[in-house]
């Protein structure tokens, strides 16, 4: 599982170095560029007038949204409207999420719509305080502009995640030209006398954020042609649902064919991904690129998908189920079918994380499916699986004691419990056995797992393969890869924290290798 958290609590740390003039008279203008080492992971470009601050936030291969915060004297915010769409989707589409959130009394009133879902809530003693939008450099700013005009070296400013409840005290302390700021991570920001944020660092995160004049910077759209040389072709297609919405993906397609040649569909992880699996702050992580350009070599077509409702998808994947993203699934398999290209008797899924969920369901209900190939597949319920995520980390840290550590645990699951109230995936992932569904598959399965992944544990491998063979299915092979992750990374520690910290950011060529054997087989 990649991620379980909404738009709006995106979980990404900021960090800059120094730059720019002076505000403009009246007003201000201007972006700033996140970047993790060469790779820029988010622009946001934003305009303060009296009474105003508007932006567009762009983070790469995640979200697009488009702001306004109203503000009052001594630089408090007295209402926020946010909306919230997947990158390259249209304003005139109904956003993934909707926000507002105004005062009343000493309680914020926060607002949260998408996907057919309403919630409301009170955030209570919010008097005076900013709301945070991760990854918003702006609303650091703000943070630092309402710490300046207390006119004194450190100052607490109250603060509230959209999406929680829970009021803390964010702390500034000023050097001059310089400030640190405690707002989760530790911020080392320039600033000048208004309290603008002129450029900052947060080395926890590896984050530099560079304030600029205009977002000509602004993130590339990905790359999804074919490399120079390479044997095959990639194709931009649509494939159609049933649901009468459009899937956006790429068809790479070996150039040599004799005859109908077999095809492969990758299936994404939970969260919004592109057709690719990119995850933000793992800069060069593109595992179905990996698979495509392995298998494509091959002489096996590969389909890759965005979600739905993301990229240049169509549909509404903040309404969606795992249920429903397996109807996606399907949608592709028939599409593959109706191509002259493609042996419709050879298909096969590979299915990554929340994918290797998917396959199964997909397998089980299509006997025509050729093979299955699980990646990191579960074979727990989900609230097992969100037990041990929460609860690791926390064992593992030694600065906590046993109260500490249950209050922090109780706190997880409270997040939860308050995401689950809107998201109808997180209810359903968190009751859903996949063990059932396993053993109705009949087709050649190949599993393969990360040594240390933290986040679908190694043993639930053994008990995947254990559960298809006891009912019955004797075609199934279990590669378990040590020092790998769950991106299939080398990495002895394998916690979802240091992915970005990785030397190497690209899914392991042994691990590529055995995929693309087995489904050569079992493909023939």
């Amino acid at each position: 599982m990649k991620r379980i958290t909404g738009v709006v609590r995106m979980a990404l740390a900021l960090a800059v170095i120094p730059a720019a003039a002076g505000a403009q008279e009246g007003g201000d203008s201007g972006a700033f560029v996140i970047r993790r080492g060469n790779d820029t992971v988010a622009v946001e470009s934003f305009r303060r007038s009296a009474g105003e601050v508007s932006g567009e936030l762009g983070v790469k291969n995640a979200v697009r949204v488009v702001y306004t915060l109203r503000t009052g004297g001594a630089q408090t915010v007295t209402g926020v409207e946010m909306r919230a769409w997947a990158p390259g989707a249209a304003d005139t589409m109904p956003p993934l999420q909707h926000v507002t959130v105004a005062w009343a009394g000493d309680s914020a009133m926060v607002v949260i719509e998408g996907g057919g879902q309403r919630m409301a809530q009170a955030v209570r003693g919010a008097t005076g305080a900013v709301p945070i939008v991760n990854p918003s450099a702006v609303v650091i700013e703000q943070v630092l502009m309402r710490a300046r005009q207390a006119h004194a070296d450190s100052v607490a400013v109250p603060v509230f995640v959209i999406g929680s409840t829970q009021v803390v005290q964010s702390t500034v302390v000023f050097h001059g030209d310089s400030a640190t700021l405690t707002i989760g991570p530790v911020v080392h920001a320039a600033v000048d006398r208004a309290g603008r944020l002129m450029g900052a660092t947060i080395p926890s995160q590896n984050l530099v954020i560079t304030r600029t004049a205009t977002a000509s910077a602004a993130l590339a759209p990905p790359d999804y042609a074919a490399p120079a040389g390479a044997p095959y072709t990639a194709e931009e297609v649509r494939v159609p649902h049933p649901a009468g919405f459009r899937l956006a993906g790429t068809l790479t397609l070996p150039r040599e064919r004799r005859g109908r040649i077999p095809a492969v569909v990758t299936l994404t992880g939970s969260g919004a991904q592109d057709r690719d699996e990119a995850i933000p702050g793992v800069a060069g992580y593109r595992p179905f690129r990996q698979v495509a350009d392995t298998l494509g070599r091959r002489g096996i077509a590969v389909l890759r998908m965005d979600d739905r409702g993301f990229g240049a998808s169509e549909g509404n994947g903040a309404a969606a189920t795992t249920r429903d993203f397996a109807t996606d699934a399907q949608a592709a398999v028939a599409y593959l079918r109706s191509r002259p290209e493609i042996d419709p008797a050879r298909i096969a899924l590979v299915g990554h994380s929340e994918g290797g969920i998917i396959a199964p369901i997909v397998a089980a209900a299509d006997p025509r499916v050729r093979a299955v190939v699980l990646m990191a597949g579960t074979s727990r319920s989900g609230r097992r699986i969100l037990e041990y995520q929460i609860r690791f980390p926390l064992d593992r840290d030694s600065s906590l004691t046993a109260a500490q550590r249950d209050s922090a645990y109780r706190a997880g699951w409270a997040e939860v419990d308050s995401l689950g109230a809107r998201m109808p995936w997180l209810p359903y992932f968190i009751g859903y056995d996949p063990l059932p569904t396993a053993r109705r598959v009949r087709q050649p399965v190949l599993i393969v797992q990360g040594g240390t992944d933290r986040q679908v544990t190694p043993d639930q491998a053994s008990e995947l393969e254990a559960a298809i063979r006891g009912a019955g299915n004797r075609d199934v092979t279990m590669r378990v890869f040590p020092q790998m992750n769950h991106l299939f990374i080398h990495d002895p520690d394998g916690m979802p924290a240091g992915y970005g910290r990785l030397p190497n950011r690209r899914v392991e060529p042994e691990v590529l290798g055995v995929i693309a054997d087995w489904l050569a087989a079992k493909l023939r």
